[in-house]
């Protein structure tokens, strides 16, 4: 009689660990959406996950600041490869950076959830040391592929920036504050916000 064959092991788990990792990580990033950091416990992320007992979470999961690693991770996975696709199909670093701040919008747009959870798990980092979480929260944050697209722009001779470092910040600091208000009070549809902010950013970029 034919037999299912036993699920094989992927980085010493198997596919059904695996699957209920998935299953607890995405439970949290709707929970952070949801309720935010300060309210997110292994108690909450069960309800959401179906889950019998906080148990099952620290089986998989050391503590909350590995959980939100692998949370980090996750949405950092999903988000830049839509990103990179976006910004590789322009031929023009003017085309590349339009597409570098609609990708953030698009992303929002598709993913809510975990568009928020990662503002909160930001935050977090924002305020203070946290512990087990530095260092993938601000590798997620990072602006040097941004700072990268800026520099090529100008060696192109698209762009004329005196400091593309100090550009991708104000880029950046911009997109999260609008995301934030945008999330706030939905004062404008995201699309119309990507368009404001790349015409914004786009005259900063034009030779004086």
């Amino acid at each position: 009689m034919y037999r299912e064959p036993p699920s094989r092991p992927v980085h010493g788990r198997t596919f059904t660990q695996d699957a209920r990792r998935a299953q607890i990580v995405e439970a949290t990033i709707e929970t952070l959406a949801e309720i935010g950091y300060t309210r997110t416990s292994f108690t909450a992320i069960c309800r959401h996950a179906n889950l019998s007992s906080t148990g099952l979470i620290s089986y998989h999961f050391a503590g909350k600041p590995q959980l939100l690693r692998e949370v980090t991770r996750t949405i950092v996975e999903k988000a830049g490869p839509l990103r990179a696709c976006r910004v590789a199909q322009e031929t023009t670093y003017r085309g590349k950076l339009a597409a570098y701040i609609s990708s953030h919008f698009d992303f929002m747009a598709a993913f809510p959830a975990h568009a928020r959870a990662l503002t909160e798990i930001a935050e977090l980092v924002r305020e203070g040391p946290a512990p087990g979480l530095d260092d993938v929260a601000r590798s997620a944050l990072s602006v040097e592929g941004l700072v990268v697209l800026l520099e090529e722009g100008c060696r192109a001779g698209e762009f004329r920036v005196s400091d593309p470092a100090v550009l991708a910040l104000a880029v950046h600091g911009a997109i999260d504050n609008v995301v934030r208000h945008h999330e706030l009070f939905a004062v404008a549809d995201l699309d119309r916000l990507a368009r404001e902010l790349t015409a914004i950013f786009t005259r900063c970029t034009l030779s004086p």
